[in-house]
């Protein structure tokens, strides 16, 4: 894990905003990120692909849903800052987690979004 990537894919408020949501809630998918950051599908596939290719985010395939999660292989040292961020930021997040909330035909609460 380079130092200098890490800190410039936090950088971005979309993508800090996404790895705070997916550490909060284990996994999201892309239709969850969407929803509960208000932004377009493109964008957010888009910011997930770049912190895909430099490792913060593995991605798990459920039929058609693919759930991206932080990645458990990141070392201790960006494990401990991620989990550190959210536990004293989560106000920065707030409108994004009752967003997602609220959120209804979630793809794990309901199978019927099929």
């Amino acid at each position: 894990m380079d130092l200098i990537q890490f800190y410039k894919c936090l950088a971005d408020d979309t993508r800090l905003k996404s790895i705070l949501l997916i550490q909060q809630e284990s996994e999201l998918c892309v239709c969850e990120l969407t929803h509960a950051l208000d932004q377009s599908q493109p964008k957010i596939s888009r910011h997930l692909a770049l912190l895909r290719q430099h490792k913060l985010v593995v991605i798990r395939r459920q039929g058609q849903w693919i759930y991206y999660q932080i990645n458990p292989q990141l070392p201790d040292w960006a494990q401990q800052i991620l989990s550190l961020s959210l536990a004293n930021n989560a106000e920065s997040i707030k409108e994004e987690v009752t967003r997602l909330a609220e959120m209804s035909c979630r793809p794990d609460s309901d199978s019927s979004c099929k």
